[in-house]
This record gives structure tokens, C-alpha cells and sequence, in this order.
């Protein structure tokens, strides 16, 4: 073995690291801007997509650009299971993190071209940057640290930060370019984001991966090969000036007394239970991910205040950034008396703050829908026929002729006029004259089926009403998610980092991105919000997200015996 890598691993087996090392920091300038740029491109896409002024987007539609944005995001999380398996059999982490962010840089730039070759090129090298940088990024964070340090939780708390940092100014940084120099240059602007980080990791490698990692890594699968334990080539890439380098202690007799722990458990086995973990975290984004659609719906139609889909997911990483270091805190706190509890655990308690967190707005949306409606809230509110108003008109005796012609009005350009269609006060400019919600819905309709909107407009009110709860409701409930979030994606790759074994490291963080891509897919379980009531749908999450929680309890002693000392 070199003496290179008998460094390392006198660091990941002997080396005391009572501090974060300075790789952390650079990693985490590193992914910030990343996202910055990445949050950046999609706060403006489907906005692009349908854009039809002179030098703005192409004029989609609302179907065709969601189809395109569905499928980008899809191949988007499933490329960094390839982009893992290369880094771990070929390149390296840093390299590969190097090859996604000028994949990365390209594509961004490819969208300040108003072509339309020019958008599928672009999401194609999206989709292959990050594949490359986001599992290896993630990986590089947790090979900072000796093989079962107590530390690498809260490290990716800490770089989970760096993530919401730039998910934060994204949209707000992208509104203001947009506004005064329109979407080509804001576009331009999320590629310089990305060469910031680029420029941040190449600056700082020496923090952050030895050069020669590669060449430990082949060289320790060799020895494997020949018998040799996979334990000898943990960590190797850890720089020696990346992680700190002190006395021998305690800590670092029981970092060695974990990681023989692990070392014990077969990788088979390693591998199955981080498995059953990317499993049941499905579930978790599923329900997490509403906050780009349902709950964009529920702050834009039934809060109290005027809270739009960018400000909405905004308030996540809000709270990202507030609860980020009293949480690292309380670890710390924890872990100082001896009761700092597992990952897996952690995990579980996430899954479960999911759960309590979509049962506040169950509760917020029950107490909407059961409060008396009355004509003063008619004339100032706002009303959207759906499925759901459709079927109670139905079930109150309107006519199926009526309401066969509510859902297929359409105006020359193909669009609803009544079906789906908010009705909301609206002043005109030269007149300054309102016309409420109401009077606007009844006279759509009676345009299309002559009489039957005055007919049946008390049940049509009723039923169309969209009801105002306080905004709370949704910064509460988000708040809840949030700390939800923090136990469970950062140590979601934490945990990839300590369990996986170091040959397929790369491919395993991969697969935690897969799991997220499932449950992104999943997401589409929003095409009941115009089905259901509100106050069901949310209940519906909530229980599946609790339920997965009590499965995750329930198993979280053979996990434990399957990824001993995490």
C-alpha cells in the first residue's frame, strides 16, 4: 500500500476529527451555487416554455410544457445512479463533480439561445451534469470524515444548508434579471452560478480529494480481490489536508469500534437494508415534493394572504436555514451525554413530523370547508368549478346538459372559459370599475347555457366558493415538513456514506436519487386535489406518510443489525 493511503487510513481508523474539516465548507460553496444555479433554471422553464412575446419563449402550452418538465425532472434523478457507478469504477469522485458542473455550465448556456434546438440540447447536458455532480458531490462529503465518525450526520445537515441557501436566491435573483433583461439573460446568469462553483472545488481540491483516489480505489479492489479486507480502503478519498489531524482519544477508539462493527456485516447485507431505506423513503418524497404543486394550489386559492407558488417554496427553505444549526446544535447536545439516536432513528422520526405536518393542514382545510359561507364572502371572494364542484352540482340537480356545456366551453384559442378557470374580483384599468368573482362565474356560464347560470347560482356559489384560511395554517405546517426534511434527506446520504461499502459507494448514493425520482413520479397522486375535498387529501398523505414511519420503526432493529453503529 502507499504511503498516500496508509495516511488515509491511519486518518479513518485512528485520526480523532473533533471539528468539521475545511472540505466541508468548500463542498458546501460548491453545491450552493449549484443549486443556485439548478433552482435558478427551474424557477423560470415552464414560464419560458409558455412565454409568447417577441424574443421571450415559444408559446406552450400549459400541457405541453408540464409534459417537458415532468420528463426532464424524471431523467434528471435518474441519471446520478450512472453517474455514480463511473465515478466509482472509473473517474473519481472530484473528477466526475468537475465533468457535471461544465456539463452543468453548457446547458445553462444553451438556454440563453432562442432556439428551440437549443432547449433540448440544454436539458440533455442538464440531465448528464447532474448525474455526475449530484451523487458524487454528496459522496465527497461523507469520505471527509474517518469511517464511522459521529460527525458525518450533522456534516450533512450542515451541507444540506448550502442547498436551500441557493434554492432561496434562486427565484429571487432570477425575478429581478428576468424582469429587466428578460429569460436568455437570466439563464446566462445560472451559468455564471455554475462556474462560481466549478471555480470554488477546482481552487480548493486539495481540501477535498486526493488526486491519486482513483488509483487507491482500484488498488484496494485488487486487494479485495486477494482477500484483503474492504476496510482497508476507506476513505481513500480523504485528503490529508481535508479532515483535521489530532491527538488520539476516545472519540477515535469508538470511530474505530463502529467501523469494525460494520466491517463485520457482510456488503450483501449493507446493501439490502439501504434498500429497504430508499423504499420507504419514496413515500416521504411523494409527500414532500407537493410543495411544487397541491400546496402551491392551497397558497394561491385558499390562504388569506397573497402568497404565490414562488414565495410558497420559498417559506421551506426558510425554515431550511432556520432550523438547520439548532438542530446540528441538539445533535451535538445529544451526542455529548451519550443519547444521540441512530440514523435510521432519526429517519424515522423525520417520517414521522411528515405525517404530523400534512394532518395541520387537514386540519386547516376542515376548518375552511366546514365555516359558513355567506353573500358577503360571495362578493368578495374568488370561485373555480372543478371535478369535485362538478359531481356536487350533479348530486343538487343541474342539469347533465348544463354542465356537459360548463366543462367544454372554450374560447377561439382552445383554452377553458369556465372549467378550471379561477374567478376572482377584477378592476378595469379605464373605468376603475370591480366586477366580482361571482358576477363574472354566473355570467360565463349563462353565456354558454342561457339562463341556468342565475338558475342555479346559489348551489353553483356554494360549491364553487374557495374558501380563505389563515396562511399560517401553511408556514405551520411547513415549519413541521421541514424539520421532517432535516432528519431525513441530509441523513438519508449520510447514512449512504457510512453503510455503503467504498467499491460502490457512488452507485449507492445514486440509488438514493432513484428513490427520489420514484417518488417525484409519484407526485402525480395530485390529480385527486380536484377530486377530492381538500381536507381528504391531506389526510390521505398524512396517513401514508405515519404508516411508513410505523414501518420504519418497526424495523429498525434488523436494520440496526445490518448497519451496526450508525
Amino acid at each position: 500500500m502507499s504511503a498516500n493511503a496508509e495516511t488515509f487510513n491511519a486518518v479513518a481508523h485512528g485520526g480523532n476529527v473533533a471539528k468539521h474539516p475545511k472540505g466541508l465548507y468548500v463542498l458546501f460553496g460548491t453545491e450552493m451555487w449549484e443549486r443556485f444555479s439548478f433552482y435558478s433554471m427551474l424557477s423560470l422553464f415552464v414560464l419560458y416554455l409558455r412565454d409568447s412575446t417577441p424574443g421571450g419563449g415559444f408559446g406552450w402550452t400549459a400541457t405541453e410544457a408540464t409534459s417537458l418538465y415532468s420528463n426532464y425532472l424524471a431523467f434528471v434523478y435518474l441519471s446520478p445512479l450512472v453517474g455514480g457507478f463511473i465515478a466509482d469504477r472509473f473517474t473519481g469522485y472530484r473528477k466526475a463533480v468537475m465533468i457535471g458542473g461544465f456539463f452543468f455550465m453548457a446547458g445553462h448556456g444553451l438556454l440563453s439561445i432562442p432556439a428551440i434546438w437549443a432547449v433540448y440540447l440544454a436539458l440533455t447536458c442538464l440531465v448528464i451534469g447532474n448525474g455526475f455532480f449530484k451523487p458524487n458531490v454528496s459522496t465527497m462529503v461523507g469520505n471527509l470524515y474517518p469511517e464511522g465518525s459521529h460527525l458525518k450526520d450533522r456534516a450533512y445537515n450542515i451541507f444540506y444548508m448550502g442547498i436551500n441557501v441557493g434554492a432561496f436566491l434562486a427565484p429571487i435573483v432570477m425575478e429581478i434579471v428576468r424582469s429587466y433583461s428578460g429569460f436568455h439573460a437570466a439563464f446566462a446568469v445560472a451559468a455564471f452560478g455554475m462556474v462560481i462553483s466549478v471555480s470554488i472545488l477546482w481552487y480548493f481540491r486539495s481540501l477535498v480529494e486526493d488526486p491519486n483516489a482513483l488509483a487507491a480505489r482500484q488498488k484496494a479492489r485488487a486487494d479485495k480481490a486477494a482477500g484483503v479486507a474492504d476496510s482497508a480502503a476507506t476513505a481513500v478519498d480523504a485528503p490529508p489536508h481535508g479532515v483535521s489531524h489530532q491527538d488520539e482519544g476516545s472519540d477515535a477508539a469508538h470511530a474505530r469500534n463502529k467501523q469494525t462493527l460494520m466491517d463485520s456485516v457482510p456488503n450483501s447485507k449493507r446493501i439490502i437494508a439501504l434498500i429497504v431505506i430508499f423504499i420507504i423513503v419514496i413515500v416521504f418524497w411523494m409527500v414532500f415534493h407537493q410543495n411544487g404543486s397541491t400546496l402551491t394550489y392551497w397558497a394561491d386559492d385558499n390562504t388569506d394572504w397573497n402568497v404565490t407558488g414562488t414565495i410558497s417554496n420559498s417559506i421551506n427553505a426558510f425554515w431550511v436555514l432556520a432550523l438547520t444549526f439548532p438542530l446540528v446544535w441538539f445533535w451535538g447536545f445529544l451526542d455529548r451525554r451519550g443519547k444521540e439516536p441512530s440514523t435510521p432513528t432519526k429517519m424515522a422520526f423525520g417520517m414521522t413530523l411528515t405525517g404530523l405536518s400534512f394532518l395541520v393542514l387537514y386540519l386547516g382545510a376542515s376548518f375552511g370547508e366546514g365555516a359558513p359561507k355567506s353573500q358577503a364572502q360571495f362578493s368578495t371572494g374568488a370561485f373555480r368549478v372543478n371535478e369535485r364542484v362538478i359531481t356536487n352540482l350533479a348530486t343538487a340537480g343541474v342539469p347533465k346538459d348544463v354542465l356537459d356545456k360548463i366543462v367544454a366551453a372554450k374560447a377561439a384559442d382552445g383554452k377553458n372559459t369556465i372549467f378550471g378557470v379561477k374567478f376572482e374580483p377584477k378592476t378595469d384599468e379605464a373605468t376603475k370599475v370591480t366586477t366580482s368573482g361571482e358576477q363574472q362565474l354566473v355570467a360565463a356560464i349563462n353565456a354558454v347555457a342561457p339562463g341556468q347560470g342565475e338558475a342555479h347560482k346559489s348551489a353553483i356559489l356554494q360549491n364553487a366558493y374557495l374558501f380563505r384560511v389563515s396562511a399560517f395554517w401553511l408556514i405551520i405546517a411547513y415549519g413541521i415538513v421541514t424539520l421532517g426534511e432535516l432528519m431525513l434527506s441530509p441523513m438519508g446520504l449520510s447514512l449512504v456514506s457510512k453503510v455503503a461499502p467504498i467499491s460502490v459507494r457512488g452507485l449507492m448514493m445514486g440509488g438514493w436519487f432513484v428513490a427520489t425520482a420514484i417518488g417525484n413520479k409519484l407526485t402525480q397522486i395530485g390529480i385527486f386535489w380536484d377530486i377530492w375535498l381538500q381536507s381528504t387529501f391531506f389526510l390521505v398523505l398524512a396517513l401514508m406518510a405515519l404508516f411508513m414511519a410505523v414501518v420504519l420503526f418497526f424495523l429498525l432493529k434488523p436494520l440496526k443489525k445490518a448497519m451496526p453503529g450508525v
